[in-house]
């Protein structure tokens, strides 16, 4: 048995660079919130009927669940990762039933004054069951078939959040992808993942018959540069046969799948068409809230389109745009880097694991984290369709915040272990 060092604390050995930046990104949230509703009757930070006061109370529960974590024996993770996983699919079921609709979305359970969202728990039960299935199995992702279990993993849980509908929660179990690919999955599937994105917004846009031309010139491109060999014909077929399918039946799966407020964002975003008063509103108000703020801002609680409520859910989905006005470019820059200190840290601490599940857990953190933020602060400045997503650790609400709260801690717990253990 190996020696271990001796733990006065819970904190003794946490990574001092991650918790101090989470702890960052909670007090940039918190400020921001407090600008985005002030209100010159309300002024006190702590006032409990505002969303800042109710933040703050968020903020106290999550240093809690992390002490709670820290404390908590590193061993229960890998073997509780299924009976986690198995109960918050029990939710996501339930809430469906019997939970309280909001926007549209069937995803909240009302508890006295607090909302829970079983999705945000979702993400990570999912990550955890990830790292304990590929961890113990051994896989190395060099045949399709050792795909079915994790894709499995990941499928169910997106699909009862579909039924919510929560589009954002739901496209965050992509960032998957990135977790098997550290783990052998071949970057063809990354490449074909973004093959099918880009094709799918081309049908949207131009002709069709073009499109097929396009393809079809290029499979012909490809097989003439090898010889017509048949090899290199069989290859290029399924990429073809996918892109045909695609172009064909775009249209189809754009007017009946998808809601139509979610195709009038997407239309909005590929310039289709221009409604800056109607489904483009939020989109165009934060845009110019964000390009008001120039390089440095114009100051704290100084924010116009902010204090005149210009942007609807300015607390929540669109809290960018208030960091944006109020501390410009540089508080902006301040805010990414941050973002990226913290992703980066995880992943190097994640690969200094000699612990597979641990491992493998710390890059499903990173990829949560990573798609979280690339989609919410895409979506604000018009780059990606509004769909509703937090921004980790900076959004209001007390799901998100409990939820990567969560997830970040049970990483420090494994990393902590790692530092206990003599070598």
């Amino acid at each position: 048995m190996k020696d271990t060092r001796e733990q006065r604390t819970v904190f003794q050995y946490v990574d001092l660079p991650i918790l101090l930046t989470v702890m960052g990104l909670m007090l940039i949230g918190l400020l921001s919130i407090y600008a985005a509703v002030y209100n010159n009757e309300h002024q006190s930070i702590f006032d409990l009927s505002q969303s800042y006061g109710k933040q703050i109370l968020w903020i106290s529960g999550a240093f809690l669940i992390l002490v709670i974590v820290l404390g908590t024996d590193y061993r229960i993770f890998e073997p509780a990762s299924y009976f986690f996983y198995a109960l918050t699919l029990l939710l996501l079921g339930l809430v469906l039933v019997f939970g309280r609709e909001v926007n549209g979305a069937k995803a909240w359970f009302e508890i006295g004054g607090f909302r829970l969202q079983p999705a945000e728990f979702a993400k990570v039960a999912t990550c955890l069951s990830i790292a304990n299935y590929i961890g113990n199995s051994g896989l190395k992702f060099n045949q399709l078939k050792h795909t079915l279990v994790p894709v499995i993993l990941i499928a169910v849980p997106l699909f009862l959040i579909m039924l919510q509908p929560d589009t954002g929660s739901a496209l965050v179990y992509f960032s998957f992808i990135f977790v098997m690919y550290r783990e052998g999955l071949s970057i063809n599937y990354l490449l074909l993942i973004a093959f099918i994105g880009l094709v799918s917004v081309l049908a949207l846009l131009f002709d069709k018959v073009l499109l097929i031309a396009i393809l079809s010139g290029f499979g012909a491109v490809y097989v003439l540069f090898s010889r017509f060999k048949l090899r290199a014909f069989l290859s290029y077929l399924p990429i073809l046969l996918i892109g045909l399918f695609l172009v064909i039946t775009i249209d189809f799966i754009f007017n009946n799948v998808l809601e139509p407020h979610q195709q009038d964002r997407i239309n909005v975003l590929l310039g289709k068409e221009t409604d800056i008063k109607g489904v483009g509103y939020n989109v165009h108000q934060s845009k110019i809230a964000i390009g008001s703020g120039g390089l440095w801002g114009k100051g704290f609680l100084e924010g116009t389109q902010t204090k005149l409520n210009f942007v609807p859910e300015q607390s929540t989905d669109f809290i960018f745009c208030t960091i944006g006005e109020e501390w410009g470019f540089a508080g902006s820059l301040v805010l990414l880097s941050l973002y990226s200190i913290l992703i980066i840290r995880i992943i190097k601490l994640a690969e200094l694991q000699k612990w597979r599940f641990a491992r493998i857990y710390g890059y499903g953190v990173a990829s949560i984290i990573f798609f979280h933020v690339f989609i919410n602060i895409g979506m604000t400045i018009g780059l990606l369709p509004v769909i509703g997503i937090p921004l980790p650790f900076i959004s209001y609400g007390g799901s998100s915040m409990f939820a990567f709260t969560l997830l970040v801690s049970i990483f420090l717990r494994l990393d902590n272990t790692r530092k206990l253990v003599l070598q």
